[in-house]
C-alpha cells in the first residue's frame, strides 16, 4: 500500500496560495495606482486585514450555515471514542465533536487550526454509514485537520471574494464609464474566474490526501470507497432546494453533494452485486480494470470542489 507523501501536497498549498494573494495583490496595486493613492505596504495592509478576518470569523460562518451543535462525551460516547482513537493515531489533539441536524448525509473538518480542530457529522450520516464507513470518512476529516488544509481554504477562498467586490465596485463606481475603470473591472472579474479555479484545484487536491490520510490512519480503502458510494447516493435523494441551502460550505464535505445525481449511475456500475456497498473483492476488481470518465465528466470536474468519484474510488483501490 503506498500512502502520497504530505509535502506534495503542502508545497501545492504554498504555491496556490502565494498565486492567489499575488493575483489580488496586483489588482488592488492597479486599483491604487490609477487613483493616486497608496502605496505597496497599504495594499499589503489591506489583503492581511480581509484575509485575518476571513481566518477569525470563517468557522463560526460554517457553525451558523450548517447549524453546529457540539456534543459532549455522555451525549455521543461512540462518536468520541472513534474520534479519540483517530486522533491518538494521527497525533494531533482531539478535535470537538458536533452534529448538523439535516438529512444530508455528511461530515465536515473546520477550524483555524490543529488545536482548534473541529468535526462534525450529519443526522443523515448517522442513519446510512455503518461503523467501519463511518470511522472511515472521520479518518478522512482527522486527514483534513492533520494536513492542515481546512485553514488554506478558509483563507484562500477570500481573494476571489475580494476580485469579485472589486468588479462590482467599478460598475456602480463614479467612474464606470471611463476606460481606466472599466479595465480594472474587467481585470478583477479574470482574477475572480481564475482565482475560483486555483481555490477548487486545491479543493480537489486536498481530497485525494484524505483520502490517503484514512487509509494510513488503519481504515480499509473498501470502507471508505463504500462510504462514498453511499454519501453520493444519499445526497442524491436529497431535494435541490436543501442543497442550496448549504452550497456555501459544500467545499468542506467529504463529497460534492451538488454533482451527487450524475455520479450516482456511474458508481453503481463499481457495486457489482448490487448490495449497495463497494467491498474488498470488489474494490481490487477496480484496481485492475480500466474506468473511463467522460469527456464532459472532466470537463465538469474543473469546476468542481471534489474530484471524479469514479476516479476517486479507482485512487483508493490502488491503496489497498
Amino acid at each position: 500500500m503506498k500512502v502520497p507523501r504530505t509535502w506534495k501536497l503542502n508545497l501545492r498549498l504554498i504555491i496556490a496560495t502565494a498565486l492567489l494573494f499575488a493575483l489580488v495583490y496586483v489588482i488592488i496595486a492597479l486599483i491604487g495606482t490609477y487613483f493616486g493613492y497608496g502605496g505597496p505596504l497599504t495594499f499589503g495592509i489591506f489583503v492581511l486585514i480581509w484575509t485575518f478576518i476571513q481566518y477569525m470569523i470563517g468557522p463560526k460562518m460554517v457553525e451558523i450555515t450548517m447549524g453546529v451543535k457540539y456534543l459532549s462525551e455522555a451525549e455521543a460516547p461512540k462518536l468520541h471514542q472513534m474520534v479519540g482513537d483517530l486522533a491518538v493515531r494521527a497525533n494531533i489533539p482531539k478535535p470537538r465533536i458536533g452534529i448538523s441536524q439535516t438529512s444530508i448525509p455528511n461530515a465536515f473538518a473546520f477550524g483555524k487550526s490543529k488545536k482548534d480542530g473541529r468535526i462534525c457529522v450529519t443526522s443523515g450520516i448517522l442513519n446510512l454509514l455503518n461503523e467501519n464507513e463511518l470511522k472511515a470518512v472521520l479518518g478522512h476529516e482527522m486527514s483534513h485537520i492533520n494536513h492542515r488544509d481546512m485553514v488554506v481554504m478558509t483563507l484562500i477562498s477570500v481573494v476571489p471574494l475580494i476580485c469579485y467586490w472589486i468588479y462590482i465596485s467599478t460598475l456602480f463606481s463614479d467612474g464606470g464609464r471611463d476606460n481606466g475603470t472599466a479595465i480594472i473591472g474587467i481585470g478583477a472579474l479574470i482574477a475572480y474566474f481564475l482565482g475560483n479555479l486555483i481555490v477548487l484545484f486545491v479543493s480537489r487536491v486536498r481530497e485525494y490526501y484524505a483520502d490517503a490520510g484514512s487509509v494510513e490512519l488503519g481504515n480499509q480503502p473498501n470502507y471508505l470507497a463504500s462510504a462514498l458510494y453511499k454519501l453520493v447516493y444519499g445526497s442524491a435523494m436529497i431535494s435541490k432546494e436543501d442543497l442550496k441551502q448549504v452550497e456555501g460550505v459544500k467545499a468542506f464535505f467529504a463529497n460534492d453533494i451538488s454533482d451527487a445525481r450524475n455520479e450516482i449511475d456511474d458508481l453503481r456500475s463499481m457495486d457489482l452485486d448490487k448490495d449497495g456497498t463497494i467491498s474488498e473483492s470488489e474494490l481490487a476488481q477496480i484496481k485492475y480494470t480500466k474506468t473511463r470518465v467522460k469527456t464532459a465528466d472532466k470537463i465538469m470536474e474543473i469546476f468542481s470542489t471534489h474530484p471524479n468519484m469514479v476516479k476517486r474510488i479507482k485512487r483508493l483501490s490502488e491503496l489497498s
